[in-house]
């Protein structure tokens, strides 16, 4: 690669590691390397529910909780705002392109019988995909869930995977991305399985603001966050972010932080990490 690339320096990194952008004399494909040890990936495994009690007057209870969020969040200001942005924002059919459906996949929903934030965070994804006719099949993960929160996902027209991804599903085809207040790693593995220019670009995320996670490597720098971030760091200067509407009036801190995110790389870049 030395003996037929250009080496140019970048802006200042963000992390401890350097970014740098190598131009192929050829065809000048533009590439990021992260100069880092790169961690064993963690590869897709089986999974099935730790707590498998079937129980119908429990998953009645969690049904009808989940009802009353559905309604709590739809009678809200908060979710007319969240619909009004939706329509304003020009990257969702920039995304589709062709396409009639993007698929969400949910990760990191957490434990929707015991958190309200949880149950709140789910409200709002199926009404999303009850006012448009362009959400598809949305498919729901996390290691937490169980089979009484699986029955009832699976009621409410989700699709509970069996496989748990590690947040490393490739965007083969537009892909909604519902991820509010995951850890950086998930966002990080995400971003890692898409650093690919034509798969980035099927990528809509909605989440913790990539630019608070940047703003506090760079004043704070702590270790945990400096290493589980770093493509989160990279793909700042593709990303264009959105903060989401807060209602004054709806006090939901389900939603603090988060923010839509649209990557518009150029065609011929790639995102790698690589040894020292």
């Amino acid at each position: 690669m030395a003996a037929c690339a250009k080496t140019l320096s970048i802006e200042e990194p963000t992390l401890t590691e350097e970014w740098t952008v190598v131009l192929s004399r050829g065809r000048k494909h533009r590439r990021y390397f992260l100069k880092t040890e790169t961690p064993k990936q963690q590869q897709p495994q089986p999974w099935v529910p730790v707590d498998v009690e079937i129980n119908p007057k429990r998953e009645l209870k969690l049904m009808q909780r989940m009802q009353n969020s559905i309604k709590r969040v739809e009678s809200s200001q908060f979710y007319h705002s969240f619909l009004d942005q939706i329509q304003m924002l020009d990257g969702f059919p920039r995304v589709l392109g062709s396409e009639l459906m993007m698929q969400v996949v949910i990760y990191g929903i957490g434990n929707i019988e015991g958190s309200e934030s949880s149950r709140l965070q789910l409200s709002l994804a199926i009404l999303m995909k009850r006012r448009f006719s362009w959400i598809g099949n949305m498919e729901v993960f996390d290691p937490v869930l169980s089979a009484t929160e699986c029955r009832v996902l699976e009621a409410l027209g989700c699709t509970v995977l069996m496989v748990n991804e590690h947040g490393r599903r490739q965007a083969l085809k537009p892909t909604l991305f519902f991820m509010p207040h995951c850890e950086a790693e998930l966002y990080n593995n995400l971003l890692q399985a898409n650093r690919d220019a034509k798969l980035l670009n099927n990528v809509v995320l909605f989440g913790n603001s990539f630019r608070a996670y940047e703003q506090i490597v760079v004043d704070f720098k702590p270790p945990n966050i400096v290493n589980s971030s770093q493509h989160i760091m990279a793909v700042q200067r593709f990303t264009n972010e959105f903060k989401i509407y807060k209602s004054l009036k709806d006090n939901f801190e389900a939603f603090n932080e988060q923010s839509w995110h649209f990557f518009n790389p150029e065609d011929d870049t790639v995102l790698y990490r690589i040894d020292k």
